[in-house]
C-alpha cells in the first residue's frame, strides 16, 4: 500500500498556456517536495467521448503515513500549493488516498 495525494484540475481557460506553465514551472516545484516516491501527472478524456469532469491529474506518492504527513508540512508542498493559483483557472480539486494493488494484492 501507498499514500498518495491527488490532484484534478479542472478545464483551464487556456490550456496550452496551462501546459506550458505546468510541465516549465509547476512539475519542477512540485518534484522538491520531500519524500516523494513517484509523480504522475495525465490528461483525461471520457469513455462515452464526452467532455471528462477533469482536464488532468496528477498523483504524488508516498510510501508511509509519516512521510506524506511530513510532505504535506513541507516549505515545497507549501510552494507548490500556492504556485496552483498562478495557473489552475479552471478549478482544482485536492484529496489524499490510500492505494492498494489489487493485481499483486
Amino acid at each position: 500500500m501507498s499514500l498518495k495525494v491527488v490532484v484534478c484540475y479542472g478545464h483551464p481557460d487556456d490550456p496550452e498556456a496551462f501546459d506550458a506553465y505546468y510541465r516549465e514551472t509547476h512539475m519542477p516545484l512540485a518534484r522538491k517536495i520531500p519524500g516523494l516516491a513517484e509523480f504522475t501527472w495525465g490528461k483525461c478524456s471520457a469513455l462515452e467521448g464526452d467532455t471528462p469532469p477533469y482536464y488532468g491529474v496528477a498523483s504524488l506518492f508516498f510510501p508511509d503515513t509519516e512521510t506524506l504527513h511530513n510532505a504535506l508540512t513541507s516549505e515545497e508542498m507549501g510552494a507548490a500549493a500556492a504556485d496552483v493559483a498562478n495557473f489552475a483557472t479552471g478549478g482544482v480539486t485536492m484529496y489524499t488516498q490510500e492505494e492498494l494493488s489489487v493485481v499483486t494484492a
